[in-house]
C-alpha cells in the first residue's frame, strides 16, 4: 500500500515488538516480584511457564531449565512465591513477560532464614572461634584449589599466582559450585585433599575453596552445613573465597581465613616475587660483605702467622703470595661477574623503559629469573671452588707450623716470664722452666747447665 505525502511513516509489527522489548530490557534490571502461581505448565523441554497474579493483575512468566534445576523445591499452582526476574517481551505474541532466574516461597525469605539459623547454630558450637583456626603458611609451595574448572574465578586465581609467585604448584580439584550436586562435591573434594595429604600422595600447604560472585541462591552451596563441617574438620588450612567482597557465606565464617574475592585469596597465599628478589639482593649484599670480612680476617691472620713463623720462610712466602693471588682473582672474578650482570640488568632495564612493559612483562620476568638463577649458581660454584682451595692451603700452612713440629716429638722451653729459651746460658741451676709439648705443658726445674762455647759450635 502506498502512502501519501501527508501520511505519517509506519513501522512493522516485528520492529515495534523488537523496539518495545529492547526498551523494557534496557530500562529494567533484575526485579523481585511476589504473587501467586497459576496456569503452571512443565513441557518435555524442562522449561516452566506460568502466570504470576495478585488481586489486581497477572503477568506471564517463563523459567528455563538451567534456572529451575537449581531450585530445592517444586512449585505448584496456588503457591505464593517470591521471584527474581528480568522484564522482557515475547515478540512472537507481543506478550509482556518475566524471565525468571530464581524462585522461592514468599515470606521473609527462606534462604536468608536458613542462613541465619545455621549461622547461629554453628556459632554456638564454636566453629567460628578464632582459636580453632589454623595459621596460613608464610611461603606455600603447593596449593589445592577447589572450584569449577570452567569458572572465571579459577583463571583469576591462576593469573594472580603466575604474576606474584610462578614457582607455586597448583592442583585443581574440580567441583560444581552451584546446584544440588555442589555441596556433596565440595565436601568430597575437601576430604580427598586431606586423604592425599595424610597418605603422602600430595603435599598441600593450604586449600582455596571458592567461586565467583552471584546471588544468594547461586552461592548457597557454600552455606550448607555439610560444607561448613567439612571445612572445620580439615587438617589443612582452608581459605574461603566466595563471591565478591560484600558476599558473606557460612564457609567464610568457618574457614581459617576469608578472602573477599578469589583473586584476593591467591594474593593472600602467594608471596610477591618482587619482595623475594629484594630479599635475595639484600642477602647477596650481606654475603658479599661477609666474604670480604672473612678474607680480610684471613689476610690479617696470615700476616700474623707469617711474622711468627720464621721457618721455612721461603715456602711460606710462596704460599702466602699464592693465597694473595687467589684472593685477588676471587675478588676480580666476583667483581667482574657482578659488573657483567649489572650491565646486563641495565640493558634490560633500558629496553623495558623504551617499550610498553605490559605485553612483555612476563617474558622479561622469566629472563631475569633465569639470569639471577645462573648468577647464583655461578657465584655458588665459584665460592665452593675457592673455599676448597683455601682449605687446602690452610691445611698445608698448618702442616708447616711449629705445632706440627711439636707433633713430631719436639718441645718449646720457656722461662718464668714466658720467653722462649734458645740458649742454655740463658738459664741457671734451679731456674723454673716450662716445656710445651704437642699435647699439654710440663713445669721443670734446671738441675744442670751445659754451656757451649762459641768456638765449640
Amino acid at each position: 500500500m502506498q502512502t501519501t505525502a501527508s501520511s505519517p511513516p509506519a513501522v512493522s509489527v516485528s520492529r515495534l515488538a523488537r523496539e518495545v522489548k529492547t526498551l523494557l530490557e534496557s530500562h529494567f534490571d533484575f526485579v523481585w516480584v511476589e504473587g501467586e502461581i497459576s496456569n503452571l505448565a512443565r513441557p518435555a523441554s524442562g522449561h516452566w511457564y506460568f502466570s504470576l497474579k495478585d488481586d489486581g493483575a497477572q503477568v506471564r512468566c517463563a523459567m528455563f531449565r538451567r534456572a529451575n534445576q537449581r531450585l530445592r523445591f517444586t512449585p505448584e499452582n496456588g503457591d505464593a512465591v517470591r521471584l527474581r526476574a528480568r522484564v522482557s517481551l515475547y515478540e512472537a505474541r507481543g506478550d509482556f513477560q518475566l524471565i525468571v532466574e530464581y524462585l522461592e516461597p514468599a515470606g521473609a525469605g527462606a534462604l536468608q532464614a536458613r542462613f541465619e539459623a545455621l549461622r547461629a547454630k554453628l556459632e554456638a558450637e564454636g566453629l567460628f572461634a578464632a582459636e580453632r583456626k589454623l595459621p596460613l603458611p608464610a611461603a606455600p609451595a603447593h596449593l589445592g584449589i577447589i572450584t569449577s574448572a570452567t569458572g572465571a574465578a579459577l583463571q583469576d586465581m591462576l593469573t594472580v599466582l603466575r604474576r606474584r609467585c610462578p614457582l607455586i604448584r597448583v592442583s585443581l580439584l574440580p567441583v560444581p559450585v552451584q546446584g544440588v550436586e555442589a555441596a556433596p562435591a565440595l565436601c568430597a573434594a575437601i576430604a580427598r585433599a586431606n586423604r592425599w595429604q595424610e597418605s603422602g600422595a600430595a603435599c598441600f600447604d593450604a586449600l582455596i575453596v571458592g567461586r565467583g560472585g552471584g546471588s544468594l541462591e547461586d552461592l548457597w552451596a557454600f552455606n550448607e552445613e555439610s560444607v561448613a563441617r567439612a571445612i572445620a574438620d580439615s587438617a589443612l588450612p582452608v581459605v574461603s573465597a566466595v563471591g565478591h567482597e560484600t558476599d558473606i557465606t557460612i564457609a567464610d565464617l568457618v574457614a581459617d581465613q576469608r578472602a573477599p574475592t578469589p583473586s584476593a585469596a591467591a594474593e593472600l597465599l602467594s608471596p610477591d616475587q618482587a619482595d623475594w628478589r629484594l630479599r635475595l639482593a639484600q642477602l647477596d649484599e650481606a654475603l658479599t660483605r661477609s666474604m670480604a670480612r672473612q678474607l680480610r680476617d684471613a689476610g690479617r691472620e696470615l700476616a700474623h702467622l707469617r711474622a711468627r713463623l720464621k721457618h721455612p720462610g721461603t715456602l711460606l712466602r710462596e704460599r702466602a703470595q699464592r693465597l694473595d693471588d687467589l684472593e685477588g682473582r676471587l675478588a676480580r672474578a666476583q667483581a667482574s661477574a657482578f659488573q657483567r650482570e649489572h650491565r646486563r640488568l641495565d640493558r634490560l632495564t633500558e629496553r623495558l623503559l623504551r617499550r610498553d612493559p605490559r605485553p612483555r612483562l612476563a617474558r622479561l620476568g622469566d629472563r631475569l629469573d633465569d639470569a639471577e638463577h645462573r648468577l647464583r649458581q655461578a657465584m655458588s660454584h665459584g665460592l665452593v671452588r675457592r673455599q676448597e682451595r683455601l682449605s687446602r692451603l690452610a691445611a698445608l700452612l698448618d702442616s708447616l707450623s711449629p705445632l706440627a713440629t711439636l707433633g713430631r716429638g719436639y718441645a718449646i722451653l720457656t722461662d718464668e716470664s714466658g720467653a722462649i729459651l734458645r740458649r742454655a746460658r740463658d738459664t741457671s741451676v734451679g731456674d723454673a722452666v716450662g716445656a710445651r709439648l704437642a699435647e699439654g705443658r710440663l713445669a721443670l726445674r734446671v738441675e744442670g747447665v751445659e754451656r757451649v762455647e762459641e768456638d765449640d759450635r
